[in-house]
């Protein structure tokens, strides 16, 4: 008889809290796992780099095979004075998670020091998880200024 009665009585307010909370800590653990993947595998959009064109150096103020982060509206850019006395210049904002890229003299590539992803001097992405290429803009020389601009249609 004992055994029946203890059959009807409802759950304690106890048993339900822990259910509860046990419940929730899982939930939790698995959307702190799953988050990371997501990020991973969506990158984040591009966004506008605001004006057209900007002074990014001097001339003679980069050294061959070296380069230099500028400010192209409200993003980083890169300019690059390349063994071959060319400059080249791209986005600095990794496509994989917007850390800032460098250029490496040593290997003569755009590195992202974040997840070890490498780029091209056109700004391909070769090696490492970043998904896309970096935007390339266009540099011209006016007169003692190096003057990069967005490409047209870009």
């Amino acid at each position: 008889m004992q055994h029946a009665e203890t059959a009807n009585r409802p759950e304690p307010a106890r048993r339900r809290l822990m259910q509860f909370l046990l419940g929730g800590g899982l939930l939790a653990s698995a959307a702190s796992f799953l988050y990371p993947i997501v990020r991973y595998l969506v990158p984040p959009a591009a966004v506008d780099l605001g004006g057209d064109s900007v002074v990014a150096a001097k001339v003679g103020e980069l050294k061959v095979n070296s380069g230099k982060i500028f400010r192209f509206g409200s993003r980083p850019g890169l300019l690059v004075y390349t063994s071959e006395g060319e400059y080249r210049a791209m986005s600095a904002v990794c496509t994989h998670l917007n850390c800032t890229v460098q250029y490496r003299s040593d290997v003569r590539e755009v590195w992202c020091a974040c997840h070890n992803g490498f780029y091209d001097l056109n700004g391909r992405n070769v090696a490492g998880p970043p998904p896309r290429p970096l935007d390339s803009y266009d540099v011209h020389v006016n007169g003692d200024d190096v003057v990069v601009s967005r490409r047209r249609g870009a």
